[in-house]
């Protein structure tokens, strides 16, 4: 019988074995990386995604052989470095995703290789202070601390040295951290009616993440705005840690573990309730939509959390639907550059942002779908600063089109790599960076 080329299947992922022994058995996943790394070497459709199907062709093209074969095959781990878990290559390119027969999960095969680095001890310094969202925001928001960390990251000398101790890039722009944390500033509407919809619930948890309780605030105080406006009460989740995503990304499978436990229980407990649970970070709603039920598939709360687990402007569009939403909107945007991120497409969920701004009159939305290369904390490394940045360009010069009145993105931080990119090609514009939320709060006049 013959090998299909492509499934008219929609893609389905098979559980994530990390409990099994075989999992960080090193000739186990040596074969498995070949495997796939030949498949992809006969295919090359991702080629244009990142820079970790370039690294692989480059060491085949360059080999004695031309086919994976010859690969030395110590060099696997270069393409492993090069991937950040986008997952774009499975969601939106690979034809060969289960269930074909195939079966190739070119992002979880990665995250398998990260996870064995990692039980080997060859995690980076760098890389797990980086990953370690919660205490390095806990300790820079000290109102003390945080002034004197956001005056050091705009210190010339103080980033030099940051690069030369930890390998953080020296010219990578980074957000600030707030001396006044989103979680002791809100102020959610836990009054009114809680109206249900055919397709949403009528009252909504907030998970602010470690973002937005860090470093822009802001952007959760427009969510409990619009919220508010619309007659949706919310509450904050009573207690939150890290999603996991920058755990995940690093192959810290049993620290992902431990953030699971923290999180889960509280947020299985408000979906019970009736909650709509709301993350506003792309990265957050998948890792508790997606992977979390992947890693942990026997959990019935993770289940019940990924469920009931939305994006935002997701939930807003089913309120519109379900015909609960205001449309009262007073003030047009104008002219909208919107980025759509990588977690926010693999969540399949279409564009709902540029849908809900598209009801705003008077706005006009040119929406981006490509990666803008920066990651979590991949484009922030010294060793991947440039990448980063030539990965981005295509998004950059896009978002910098004559006229524009906002650049915007759903992931904040990718919205602050777009305009360093745009900035350091030298392209003058006039257009303010927003987040979505912020827009909508604007255009509802609050």
């Amino acid at each position: 019988m013959s090998t299909r080329e492509g499934s008219l299947e929609a893609p389905r992922r098979h559980p994530v074995a990390w409990r099994q022994a075989d999992y960080y058995d090193d000739a186990s996943l040596y074969c498995e990386l070949e495997r796939v790394f030949d498949i992809c070497h006969g295919c090359r459709r991702c080629v244009n995604l990142c820079n970790a199907f370039p690294t692989l062709f480059d060491l085949v093209d360059n080999g004695p052989t031309g086919e994976v074969d010859g690969v030395d095959k110590r060099h696997f781990m270069q393409v492993v470095d090069q991937c950040y878990l986008c997952d774009l290559c499975f969601m939106t390119k690979c034809p060969y995703v289960p269930p074909h027969e195939w079966n190739v999960d070119f992002p979880h095969l990665m995250l398998r290789a990260k996870a064995v680095k990692f039980r080997k001890g060859e995690a980076r310094l760098r890389d797990r202070i980086l990953t370690s969202t919660d205490a390095l925001g806990k300790l820079a928001a000290i109102p003390i601390v945080a002034q004197t960390v956001n005056a050091a990251n705009r210190n010339p000398l103080a980033r030099a040295a940051l690069q030369s101790v930890l390998g953080v890039d020296k010219r990578r722009e980074l957000p600030p951290y707030t001396p006044r944390r989103f979680r002791s500033t809100a102020a959610a509407n836990t009054a009114g009616e809680v109206r249900n919809g055919e397709r949403t619930p009528g009252k909504v948890a907030i998970f602010a993440t470690c973002y937005i309780n860090y470093n822009e605030p802001g952007i959760g105080h427009d969510l409990v705005a619009i919220l508010t406006h619309n007659a949706i009460p919310s509450v904050l989740a009573p207690q939150e840690a890290c999603c996991g995503m920058p755990r995940l990304e690093l192959g810290d499978l049993e620290g992902v573990q431990r953030l699971k436990d923290a999180n889960i229980p509280v947020l299985a407990e408000l979906a019970r309730a009736g909650y709509a649970i709301l993350a506003a970070i792309p990265s957050c709603a998948l890792m508790f939509k997606q992977e979390l039920p992947l890693i942990f598939p026997e959990d019935a709360d993770v289940r019940v959390v990924a469920d009931a687990i939305f994006d935002p402007f997701e939930y807003l569009v089913l309120r519109h639907r379900d015909g609960l939403l205001n449309t009262d909107f007073k003030t047009p945007l104008g002219k909208v550059a919107y980025h759509i991120p990588c977690h926010g497409r693999v969540q399949n969920i279409g564009q709902k942002t540029r849908e809900l701004l598209e009801l705003i009159p008077g706005t006009e939305v040119t929406t981006i779908e490509r990666c803008s290369g920066h990651d979590g904390t991949w484009g922030v490394k010294e060793e991947y600063f440039e990448q980063s940045m030539r990965i981005g360009r295509p998004v950059f010069r896009q978002m910098a089109q004559a006229g524009t009145d906002y650049i915007s993105s759903d992931c904040p931080i990718a919205g602050r790599h777009i305009m360093q990119g745009i900035r350091d090609a030298g392209t003058k514009t006039d257009a303010e960076k927003a987040h979505p939320l912020t827009l909508l709060r604007r255009a509802y006049g609050l």
